[in-house]
């Protein structure tokens, strides 16, 4: 237990907020679209390449390309991370797509992320300038999403691009966007904020020096450049862009930082650290972001009740009290279920309309996919005589996803029919699964994401939590039923929700109080 818990506690939702950091740019910008167009016949078409690192260490590369095409232009980036995490490294493909018009106007796109569990897909076409059609495929049948436009909208990294653009890098100036985020799919609303104007200097070739054994900058070039802040639910991403609004450099609240090179260069530094897999590094991609204990809490289930005082950042907004949690100015009393006292009130399947967001089939949660229903039933012991008891299944949910999946670190964002596929995960995926299984016997379920206590440190993680006459914890990750009281609940709900808990990164502490 204390194993898969140092493994698996913690990697709730990184490898998104990592690879959205560099795709928050989806916005709708306003200026004329006529203007916008002539504009834009001054773009260069082009290739960028970038080195991402964590640390100073290189965890991938990334190539972006703008080509022009008739009536507009195409958009292509290609993101690759190799991500240590605890001795491991994680890898994820990222690509996006877009179509734009002469104006920069999203016209269609595609978004994928290929993992080892499998792969996240949403593709989608804008219809009359006024609906974004959008299909998800993530192991199951593809999901069909529209979102009503209030404007034509501007896509991903197009953003900086339509900035520049419209003539709007003017330092000290600030915007209010709304966006489309294709990896949460959800629409939110970013602030952009010019800051400053700088000179940056980047290589311009490469060479390879026989000496050192390495690709090294052969000349370097000027760029005049600015910074852009962009903020959405309390996270920052900072990014330095030329004149024509592309990447020069980028950092993220999770430590990342983007920098334009020479692709030699990066490819070699992205070899250099593959050497390197496996060892102890300081830049972990999960204990960089743990939380220290200043209190051994020893075996965390032999506590009933457990005190946070939480500070470092601006508590509104999070879902901290309600059921087994209760928030009293800055202290968060957790209390941990008492389970032979759960009195459900119910018989499976749940039958009120007021918890159907809690029982309905999501694009990564399928619940009515025949072979989520099936696995079920499966383990529930549907023609038991016991079966329509809600604490009892959930029980058994509990245990079953527990054995059912492998303890490995994964970076992606799965489904539950993916999962079920793969037999393998961490929270994340446990998570997804026992949802799934869960709404397709009627038992109503949701995903809470906070911090989980391990060892003398708070990990992010990921569990569910279902309706037994009020929301209770349950972990299949670590195989508790109820969850322990060292589980610190900040959010629930899906991806676009779930974004909320990277403002807590780096700037959380908490203090255990006896």
């Amino acid at each position: 237990m204390r194993v898969h818990r140092r493994i698996i506690g913690g990697l709730i939702l990184l490898t998104w907020l990592l690879t959205v950091g560099w795709q928050v740019r989806r916005e709708y910008f306003q200026p004329e679209v006529t203007r916008l167009a002539e504009a834009a016949r001054a773009l260069a078409p082009g290739t960028e390449f970038y080195a991402l690192r964590m640390g100073g260490r290189s965890v991938g590369l990334a190539t972006s390309r703008l080509d022009t095409v008739p009536d507009g232009f195409l958009l292509d980036d290609v993101m690759t991370l190799e991500l240590p995490a605890l001795g491991r490294t994680g890898r994820a493909v990222v690509r996006t797509r877009v179509r734009l018009s002469p104006a920069l106007v999203l016209q269609r796109f595609e978004f994928s992320l290929d993992s080892d569990v499998g792969r996240f897909q949403a593709t989608g076409a804008v219809a009359g300038d006024t609906v974004l059609e959008v299909s998800v495929e993530a192991g199951g049948e593809p999901q069909k999403l529209s979102y009503r436009l209030s404007e034509p909208p501007i896509f991903a990294a197009v953003l900086p691009i339509r900035v520049a653009v419209g003539g709007e890098l003017e330092v000290g100036e600030t915007y209010r966007l709304p966006i489309f985020d294709p990896s949460a799919l959800a629409m939110r609303t970013v602030e952009v904020q010019v800051d400053a104007h700088d000179t940056i200097v980047v290589p311009d070739s490469a060479a390879y020096d026989s000496v050192a054994g390495a690709w090294v900058a052969a000349r370097f070039d000027t760029v005049p450049s600015w910074l852009i802040t962009e903020r959405y639910g309390g996270v920052e991403v900072s990014s330095w862009v030329d004149e024509d609004g592309r990447i020069v450099r980028a950092s993220s609240p999770l430590g990342f930082a983007m920098e334009r090179t020479e692709y030699e260069i990066a490819r070699w530094e992205l070899e250099q650290a593959r050497l390197l897999a496996g060892s102890p590094l300081d830049n972990d991609i999960i204990l960089s972001t743990a939380v220290q204990s200043d209190v051994d809490l020893g075996d965390v289930e032999q506590h009933d009740v457990l005190r946070f005082r939480l500070s470092g950042v601006e508590l509104s907004g999070f879902e901290l009290s309600g059921g087994r949690q209760e928030l009293r100015g800055d202290t968060l009393i957790v209390r941990r279920e008492r389970w032979g006292e759960l009195e459900p009130g119910y018989s499976l399947p749940y039958k009120k309309m007021d918890l159907k967001d809690a029982l309905v089939a999501e694009p990564l949660i399928q619940s009515d996919d025949p072979r989520i229903m099936g696995q079920a039933r499966q383990i529930a012991g549907w023609r038991m005589s016991w079966q329509l008891e809600p604490k009892r299944v959930a029980q058994r949910l509990t245990g079953a996803v527990n054995a059912m999946l492998e303890k490995e670190i994964t970076f992606s964002v799965p489904s539950a029919v993916q999962v079920l596929e793969a037999q393998k995960g961490d929270c994340n995926e446990h998570t997804v699964l026992y949802v799934a299984l869960a709404r397709a016997l009627g038992l109503p379920a949701r995903t809470a994401v906070g911090l989980v206590y391990v060892d003398g440190r708070f990990f992010y993680h990921a569990w569910p939590e279902v309706w037994l006459g009020q929301w209770v914890a349950v972990d299949p990750t670590f195989g508790q039923v109820p969850a322990d009281a060292g589980h610190l609940r900040f959010v629930t709900g899906g991806l676009a929700n779930q974004v909320e808990i990277v403002r807590l990164i780096g700037k959380l502490n908490i203090e255990v109080l006896e």
